[in-house]
């Protein structure tokens, strides 16, 4: 891709500050997912654990998945788009030294920002799940700012952001999550804070409020996901839309596979007549990567005759 990684994560750094549009962050299964998504028109993409890490190595999104599987997958699909990439870097996989490395990993990778959680690492829960706790306030704090001061080292544009899980932790209250909230932003000095589980649009309104700089918020408690004009209206201008990709293709697998398992070919015969004239884009290597073109342009370089076989 033409991007360098600093250009990325400085085209991040612009696209959260934005004001006058949201910016939609979704999640991409793949890499050759991701370069769908990168032409249908996405502006970042977010890696998770859950949803993209646990569907290569089929570990649940409970702390399993190593830092090394998460940034080896996370830079990947970083690799293949043009478009800045953030990964999630669940608890930070250790202590003040394990996130510093994290954070050299995912800038050599080509990542440009991080999700770190503020949950315990030896308890980390799935988003949504009974049992969330959050680690003491100054532990957070320390997480945070070891992730930013190296970054700032190495690319000042990385992105780091700082996950919430105060409001569902046992005894958690608004107001503990807006104290979070504004610590991680104004002490430890992240890019951009996201609240994991509102309970209401008027607990968005408040914490909004409350804290100034790039803000997003999960799903959480809401019911259902705001739209992009409702988030506008709210004054936040990141939504996180965190299950859509892959629920839409684990559906069309489904469907696909069980016509198969009753009419054999006849369900994929079927299946191109529905596209027939909706087309759909293929997600091939471009001819300035790793491509069968290159390989051939190569194979004229390195072997004077044009045949590798001599």
């Amino acid at each position: 891709m033409s991007a360098t990684p600093s250009s990325k994560s400085a085209c991040l750094q612009e696209l959260i500050q934005r004001r006058d549009k949201v910016l939609a962050v979704l999640h991409p299964p793949t890499a050759a997912h991701a370069r769908i998504m990168e032409r249908a028109g996405c502006e970042a993409l977010f890696v998770g654990t859950g949803g993209v890490v646990g569907a290569y190595t089929g570990l649940a999104d409970v702390g399993t998945a190593t830092m090394t599987e998460c940034v080896t997958i996370a830079g990947w699909i970083a690799d293949s788009v043009s478009i800045p990439v953030i990964m999630d870097g669940d608890t930070g996989h250790g202590g003040i030294m394990a996130v510093r490395r994290m954070i050299r990993e995912c800038i050599r990778a080509g990542i440009a920002g991080i999700r770190i959680d503020d949950q315990p690492i030896e308890g980390k829960r799935k988003t949504q799940s009974a049992g969330v706790e959050v680690v003491p306030l100054e532990q957070a704090v320390a997480r945070y700012r070891a992730a930013v001061d190296i970054k700032n080292e190495l690319d000042p544009d990385f992105v780091v952001m700082a996950q919430c899980y105060a409001r569902d932790a046992a005894g958690g209250t608004l107001e503990d999550t807006i104290v979070r909230l504004r610590a991680y932003r104004e002490e430890a000095g992240v890019d951009w804070v996201q609240f994991e589980s509102p309970h209401s649009v008027d607990e968005i309104r408040a914490a909004r409020a409350a804290v100034e700089g790039p803000f997003s918020f999960m799903k959480g408690k809401l019911g259902r996901y705001l739209d992009l004009d409702e988030h506008l209206a709210l004054g936040v201008t990141i939504a996180w839309y965190p299950g859509f990709t892959h629920h839409v293709t684990w559906a069309a697998l489904w469907d696909f596979m069980t016509a198969f398992q009753s009419g054999g070919v006849k369900a994929w015969d079927a299946f191109v007549e529905s596209r027939r004239d909706r087309p759909y884009p293929t997600p091939q290597v471009p001819d300035e990567g790793e491509s069968g073109a290159r390989q051939q342009a190569l194979e004229q370089r390195y072997f004077a005759s044009g045949d590798r076989r001599r």
